[in-house]
């Protein structure tokens, strides 16, 4: 190292080579590393902004710029970047050292994030990135800490030479750094004005230094979350036109994001649509002002799937690549508190702000939900206003709870769909908890409300509070009632004579998952070889088998009933049965289907050779 000092103080210089394979690590650091070309340009002002940042720490009122040219090449040809700061500058010595650091520490992969912490701002692996767009690097330099140095010229090549050599003071009179791309064939739209500005405005807006390209400014500061506003109102359309132009939706509110202790400013933005719990958010993260990452997936809790964040941060860790956050303990505190901060909000929504908290929650009612399943504080807070589907309308819990001594619930959907209406003519009121998250929140109401008695609803809860049939007439109808029964056994039904309200229904089908269990478990015996015919036997419990609730206030079941040909009994119970899963909304099964087709042809039969005329022919 010694030897090459020497030799670069001279007026030319021999070519240096890297001591890596400088094609392999840019071909690394484009496809492996990096998402984009485009982060060579946050590299650039990451470099400037550190180099600023040195120098202001040694002297304080030293000026603070970057300036960013474009410089267009004979014919458009040659297209080259050109970045100057006003920072602490390098020596000779320090372009050597660094380089040869890298040439080490790149050899080894888990080097990478090693060198990018050491040199991060000191023309590291973050200046080798800008090869990614560019056949050729030249740096001027004058060091503030050595006013007597010379500046220092350093010129690379994407075939993996370099030179150093000194230069007079007129070079760079000023102490500093200027960094010349030259673009690399089919890489000159990365460094069009176009391209540039707009890169420089969206990873640099919050930088805290003036920045600018040409004469166009690139910081905006104060952020738009803490610049003063008259009003409220003004602060929320401004924000509004922020969140617009970040991530194109205008926003149903907004939160604010500050947790000093963790280095933190920014705000949350309540999306104006429902989107699925499953989709993962993408928030924007700002690292000391530099825009670190859009897609910062890990930065709130799971259930906070309705907002998108933007903000600062100084303390979270990025990855090597500076495009993600590292998930360690501090991350883990971040989430933590952003999300006591977005509870907070609701919190104080359902206090102060009511008809807000209704239009988030006619959106995002989900989220909130998935928030109130492991925070019982949260779910005390929204029972007023969670909705919930019941037999008495879209009520919130404790609506429901106030109107019914017992809160029943059923687990499916299906299961709401068979009871509701009969439950409803009965009196009964019933939850569907067969939505997400709707069950856990039911079963979890006595800890939040105590002396609320919560209870599943099941096909003997539903039978027990329809009305009972008089003896002396359900004994009248007893051979009814035998036929009936023959014919559902097989299909593991059972018939029974209720009389209940909407005099509408005929028939009602009632079972609940154990019963729709042993039947599924029978059919898959029937079909199975001996072996398997005896295992699946043995598993054979004794679950409540379905039922066939007929009406006996529904005038159709009174002149069934009073049919005396068990034949034509049997079809009209098959068609009553198929009748009663199709209003429950229930997947017909292959034999379910079968046994419609078979009620529809016998009952079309009957019609048939009940007309006098066919029963006269049928006489001869």
């Amino acid at each position: 190292m010694d030897s090459q000092t020497s030799q670069s103080s001279q007026a030319s210089q021999s070519p240096h080579t890297f001591q890596v394979d400088l094609r392999g690590l840019v071909d690394l650091l484009s496809h492996h590393l990096y998402s984009s070309p485009k982060v060579y340009l946050r590299e650039l002002l990451q470099n400037a902004v550190d180099a600023i940042t040195a120098r202001r720490a040694e002297q304080p009122d030293a000026p603070a710029r970057v300036r960013l040219h474009i410089e267009e090449g004979v014919g458009g040809a040659g297209r080259s970047l050109r970045v100057e700061d006003s920072g602490i500058g390098l020596t000779e010595s320090d372009v050597h050292s660094l380089l040869a650091t890298i040439g080490r520490s790149s050899k080894r992969a888990d080097g990478l994030q090693e060198v990018r912490s050491d040199f991060l701002g000191q023309f590291g692996i973050g200046l080798l990135a800008c090869f990614v767009v560019a056949e050729r690097i030249r740096v001027v330099s004058r060091s503030a800490r050595t006013p007597g140095a010379a500046p220092v010229e350093w010129t690379a090549t994407d075939d993996g030479s370099y030179t150093v050599r000194t230069l007079p003071d007129q070079a760079r009179p000023e102490p500093g750094t200027t960094v010349h791309l030259v673009a690399r064939a089919g890489a000159g739209e990365w460094l069009s004005g176009e391209r540039v500005l707009a890169l420089a405005r969206d990873f640099g807006s919050l930088l805290p230094y003036d920045v600018s390209v040409g004469e166009e400014a690139v910081t905006d500061l104060p952020a738009p979350w803490d610049r003063p506003y008259p009003s409220p109102a003004t602060r929320r359309v401004a924000l509004a036109r922020h969140c617009h132009d970040l991530f194109g939706f205008t926003p149903l509110d907004t939160i604010a994001l500050d947790v000093p202790l963790a280095g933190i400013r920014g705000v949350a933005y309540v999306l104006p649509s429902a989107v699925s719990p499953a989709q993962r958010a993408g928030h924007r993260v700002h690292l000391k002002g530099m825009l670190l990452t859009e897609r910062a997936e890990q930065l709130l809790p799971d259930w906070a799937f309705f907002v998108r964040c933007v903000l600062d941060t100084d303390s979270l860790r990025p990855t090597a690549s500076r495009e993600s956050l590292y998930e360690d303990e501090m991350l883990a505190g971040v989430r933590e508190a952003l999300g006591e901060r977005i509870r907070s909000w609701l919190t104080g929504l359902a206090a102060g702000d009511p008809e807000r908290l209704a239009a988030f929650l006619h959106v995002h009612y989900l989220g909130v939900k998935s928030l109130a399943r492991h925070d019982r504080e949260m779910l005390r807070t929204m029972l007023p206003w969670l909705p919930f589907e019941t037999t008495d309308g879209r009520l919130s819990l404790e609506e429901f709870a106030q109107r019914h001594p017992v809160v029943h619930f059923t687990r499916t959907v299906e299961e709401y769909r068979q009871v509701a209406p009969i439950a409803s003519a009965q009196g009964v009121g019933v939850i569907n908890g067969g939505y997400t998250y709707d069950s856990e929140l039911v079963e979890a109401l006595p800890s939040v409300r105590p002396g609320t008695v919560v209870a599943e609803l099941d096909s003997d809860t539903v039978t027990a509070h329809l009305d009972a049939v008089d003896p002396a007439e359900e004994l009248a109808l007893s051979g009814f009632l035998a036929a009936a029964r023959a014919k559902l056994d097989p299909l593991g039904c059972d018939v029974v004579l209720r009389a209940f309200h909407p005099l509408s229904v005929p028939a009602l089908h009632l079972d609940d998952r154990a019963a729709r269990h042993e039947q599924a478990r029978a059919e898959a015996e029937e079909q199975a070889d001996d072996l398997w015919a005896g295992i699946l036997g043995s598993l054979r419990g004794s679950a409540p088998r379905a039922r066939l609730v007929l009406n006996h206030l529904n005038p159709l079941i009174r002149r069934i009933s009073s049919l005396g040909d068990p034949e034509l009994i049997g079809t009209a119970t098959e068609s009553l049965y198929g009748q009663a899963l199709l209003m429950a909304q229930r997947p017909l099964r292959p034999s379910d289907s079968a046994l419609l087709n078979r009620a529809f042809l016998g009952l079309l039969e009957w019609a048939t050779h009940s007309d006098p005329d066919s029963r006269e022919d049928d006489r001869r």
